[in-house]
């Protein structure tokens, strides 16, 4: 029924959407991110009214204490009279493709709130900590007037850097009791960081935590400046106020995300789409040439990066 609706009316959706219905909004992203024909309507009628928002993006390793932290940002950015857009990503099902999508749990008592909005959103096995639809998600919060959106990521450790990608300030989240794994987060994930955040901060192991990374900041070079470290502990209360000033701090232009930033951000989207629309028309191709190609590939006739150009172009002239 709601999908019959869906099809029926993108016109109403984007009307809903830019007025800031909470109803809207969920039902837009559910036909975006079933990539739906209502869903690339609705994206075409938002896009006049993209680039406003600041992105913030939350990543580090699992157990990590980022959608906690994320529920005591939403509380201090309501506080200071901002509305908040959520897109908590939860691991999926190998299996089912469905996900438990606990972070909203966590974060159930700002879900009431009017100007703020939460979604999960299954990975779906996309790797990079996100959702292959977190771009659109993030567009269709920003077209409904919200003026910070936070992407929590999977929590997939080093390989998160995707979040590079669409946030406009990074912060990592590293817990207490790291040690020698520090070492597992300095190649990518530690690099893309704004800010860096030691979680728990009231264990016993913050200190040493802190020193680490100071540590590792000391012999990795970073442009255009390092990110800075703030300790934050739930339990206690402390260290929130100080993390909301960061990020508020870390604003790169105050055009948002437009002007030649917002082109770069296009090219990364088109990127990835056509990566998507390649992936389901080479999954789907019927094709004789395709199955020779294949297995001229397998029996080493033809190297890779060539067969990998011309299964490309059996794609794209399939048409489907």
């Amino acid at each position: 029924m709601i999908g019959d609706q869906l099809k029926l009316r993108p016109g109403e959706l984007v009307a809903g959407i830019l007025r800031g219905d909470h109803r809207s909004i969920a039902r837009a992203i559910s036909a975006v991110e079933n990539e739906t024909e209502a869903g690339r309507a609705i994206m075409q009628g938002i896009h006049p009214h993209l680039g406003r928002a600041h992105v913030i993006g939350i990543t580090g390793s699992p157990g990590a204490g980022k959608s906690t932290l994320v529920s005591e940002l939403i509380g201090e950015f309501t506080r200071r009279g901002k509305s908040v857009g959520v897109v908590a990503v939860d691991p999926s099902s190998p299996f089912s493709g469905g996900a438990i999508l606990g972070d909203r749990i966590r974060m159930e008592r700002h879900s009431l709130a009017e100007r703020v909005f939460i979604r999960s959103l299954a990975s779906r096995g996309h790797l990079g900590g996100l959702s292959r639809a977190v771009f659109k998600v993030v567009d269709v919060l920003d077209a409904a007037g919200f003026e910070l959106i936070i992407v929590e990521t999977v929590g997939a450790g080093q390989s998160e850097v995707e979040i590079a990608e669409i946030a406009d300030t990074r912060v990592v989240v590293c817990p207490p009791g790291l040690g020698d794994d520090v070492q597992a987060i300095k190649a990518g994930i530690l690099e893309i960081a704004d800010i860096l955040v030691v979680s728990k901060a009231d264990l016993p192991l913050a200190d040493k935590t802190e020193l680490d990374l100071r540590f590792m900041l000391s012999v990795t070079k970073h442009a255009p400046r390092q990110p800075c470290i703030v300790r934050v502990s739930a339990v206690n209360g402390t260290g929130v106020t100080e993390l909301a000033d960061a990020i508020g701090s870390t604003t790169r232009s105050a055009g948002g995300r437009r002007g030649s930033g917002s082109r770069e951000r296009m090219r990364r989207l088109f990127a990835q789409e056509a990566g998507n629309v390649l992936r389901k028309r080479l999954s789907t191709l019927d094709s004789a040439a395709l199955d020779a190609l294949c297995d001229a590939a397998a029996r080493g006739e033809i190297g890779h990066e060539d067969a990998v150009l011309n299964a490309i172009r059996l794609a794209m002239n399939s048409g489907s």
